[in-house]
C-alpha cells in the first residue's frame, strides 16, 4: 500500500505490519507551528493507533527555545506538566524521502489539550464553515532566504556576516535557478514525494531568496502541507549544508519574508462563492461581506497573523508588506488583494501573514474573520486605488505596531473568544505576552552602539 492512499487506522495497521518498519516517525506541531516528535517502536505505534497515546504537555507550556512560560494556565509548575492524549492522523502518512524510505504520521492534542492545539483550532473553524454550507479551498505560498551555512556556523558568527547562496538581487532569475538547480530540483521531488506539491519555485529578489507556492487544497490539508513544507524544507536543506530562515524579517536591508495566503469558498457542488461575473471585479455579495470581516478584525487578530516580535519589523512602508488593514483590486500594496478571475480562478490574497506565523493558526484567523463578515453582512471599506502606503485610513484600520498591543487586542475581542473558545484565546495571548517580555530582556547591538559610550 501506497503510503498516501492510507485513509484509517485499519489501513495504517496493514501498511505498518505489511512493512519491515521497525519504528515510525510521529510529530505534532505546538503553538509556534514548530513540530515535536518523535520515533516510536513498532509495537508502540501500533498499540497507539485506535486509542492514541501520551505525550508531555510542555510542548504547550514551553517557547521556541523551550523556556518554560510562567503566565499560562493549561500547564506548568502547578500541574507538574502531565502527558497530554495525543491522537494519531492515519490519512496524514506519508514517506519519508530524507530517510530511506520510513514513515511519518502527523499527530493532534486530544482531550483538555485540543482546545488550544492549533490543528484542534483550525478544525472547529472548518466545521463552523461547514455548517453554514462552505467548503473552504486555499494555497500558501511562502518566501525563505537560503544560505551557505550550518545551524554551528550561524551561531559562530552571532548570525553576522551570512552567506547567502546567491550573492544579490535578481527576482525570477532563469540564470539563478539554473546555476542553483540541484538545490531547486530537490525541493520539488521532496515536495512530491511528500505530498505538499508545489504549483511553482522561482527565485525572489533578494540574495538567496527563493518563494515557493503550495498547491492549493481543502484548508486543513493546505495547512497541515504548509506546515511540513516549512519543516522538511529546513530539514532537506541542513541535509545538503545550507540553511533556510522563514523569520519574518532577517536584515534591514532587504525585505521581509511573506506567507501570504490564496483563498475562496466553494459550496456542496465545488462551485466557487467569491465569482459573480456581473459586478465589479466579478466580486459576489458572499465575496465583499467575506473580505469586509477579514479587513474588520485584522487589527484584533494581529497576534495570530504576525505572532512573532520579528513580524512587526516585516510591517513598513514600501517594502512589499501592507501597514493597514487595506482591501484594493488585484492592488499588491494592500492587505487583501482581490485577484478577479473566472468562476474557477476568483479568489482573495491575503498580503499581511509572513512566512513566521503557524500554518494552523493563520488560517483559522483567516476564515474565521471571513465567516464574521459573512454573518454580519459587512462591506469592504476604504477600497484602495494606487498605492496603499501613500493612503490615509481610519483609527479602526491601523494595526497594532508590536506584539504586545496585538496580544492584548485579541484577549478583548469577543469575537476571538466566540470562534477559537476563551481556553485558546487566553493561552495564545499569553504566550505572546511571554514572547514579548522576553525579548525585553535584551540589549540590542543597536542600543549598545548608540548609548554606550555617548548617553
Amino acid at each position: 500500500m501506497d503510503p498516501r492512499e492510507v485513509k484509517s487506522a485499519e489501513d495504517a495497521r496493514t501498511l505498518i505490519e505489511d512493512s519491515m518498519f521497525k519504528h515510525i516517525k510521529v510529530g505534532v506541531f505546538d503553538i509556534d507551528g514548530v513540530m515535536r516528535g518523535k520515533y516510536m517502536s513498532r509495537d508502540k505505534f501500533l498499540s497507539s493507533l485506535n486509542k492514541g497515546f501520551g505525550f508531555c504537555d510542555v510542548v504547550l507550556g514551553w517557547d521556541v527555545k523551550d523556556q518554560l512560560y510562567d503566565n499560562v494556565a493549561y500547564t506548568g509548575w502547578h500541574t507538574g506538566y502531565p502527558d497530554a492524549q495525543v491522537r494519531i492522523i492515519p490519512s496524514s502518512c506519508r514517506t519519508l524521502p530524507l530517510e530511506s524510505g520510513g514513515v511519518f504520521f502527523l499527530a493532534e492534542f486530544a482531550d483538555q489539550a485540543e482546545a488550544i492545539c492549533p490543528r484542534g483550532l483550525l478544525k472547529r473553524v472548518v466545521a463552523k464553515a461547514r455548517d453554514m454550507g462552505l467548503e473552504v479551498d486555499c494555497g500558501f505560498e511562502y518566501e525563505f532566504f537560503v544560505f551557505e551555512e550550518t545551524p554551528h556556523s550561524i551561531r559562530e558568527k552571532s548570525f553576522q556576516g551570512l552567506t547567502p547562496i546567491a550573492p544579490s538581487e535578481f527576482g525570477y532569475s532563469v540564470i539563478r535557478n539554473s546555476v542553483e538547480s540541484d538545490i531547486y530540483l530537490s525541493l520539488l521531488q521532496l515536495a512530491d514525494d511528500m505530498d505538499f506539491p508545489l504549483e511553482g519555485l522561482h527565485e525572489e529578489t533578494g540574495p538567496g531568496v527563493l518563494e515557493a507556492a503550495i498547491t492549493h487544497d481543502e484548508a486543513i490539508n493546505a495547512a497541515d502541507k504548509a506546515a511540513l513544507f516549512k519543516t522538511f524544507t529546513k530539514i532537506a536543506l541542513q541535509k545538503q549544508g545550507k540553511m533556510a530562515t522563514f523569520m519574518a524579517k532577517w536584515s534591514k536591508d532587504y525585505p521581509g519574508q511573506s506567507g501570504h495566503i490564496h483563498l475562496s469558498l466553494k459550496d456542496d457542488k465545488g462551485l466557487n462563492l467569491f465569482y459573480d461575473g456581473e459586478r465589479e471585479a466579478n466580486m459576489s455579495a458572499t465575496m465583499r461581506h467575506f473580505i469586509a470581516g477579514q479587513q474588520k478584525l485584522m487589527p484584533e487578530l494581529m497576534a495570530m497573523i504576525a505572532p512573532t516580535v520579528n513580524s512587526y519589523r516585516r510591517l513598513i512602508p514600501g517594502f512589499w508588506a501592507p501597514t493597514e488593514a487595506s482591501v484594493g483590486i488585484d492592488n499588491r500594496t494592500c492587505a487583501i488583494r482581490v485577484i478577479p478571475g473566472d468562476v474557477q480562478s476568483q479568489r482573495l490574497e491575503y498580503r499581511i501573514g509572513a512566512a513566521d506565523a503557524n500554518p494552523y493558526i493563520i488560517l483559522a484567523a483567516v476564515i474565521a474573520s471571513g465567516l464574521w463578515g459573512m454573518e454580519n453582512k459587512l462591506e469592504p471599506e476604504c477600497m484602495v486605488e494606487g498605492n496603499a502606503y501613500d493612503q490615509a485610513f481610519p483609527e479602526h484600520l491601523q494595526l497594532p505596531s508590536t506584539l504586545w498591543d496585538a496580544a492584548q487586542r485579541l484577549k478583548n475581542c469577543q469575537m476571538a473568544r466566540d470562534f477559537f473558545g476563551s481556553p485558546f484565546v487566553e493561552h495564545f495571548a499569553a504566550t505572546r505576552e511571554w514572547e514579548e517580555r522576553e525579548y525585553r530582556k535584551y540589549i540590542s547591538m543597536w542600543e549598545l552602539e548608540r548609548y554606550f559610550e555617548i548617553i
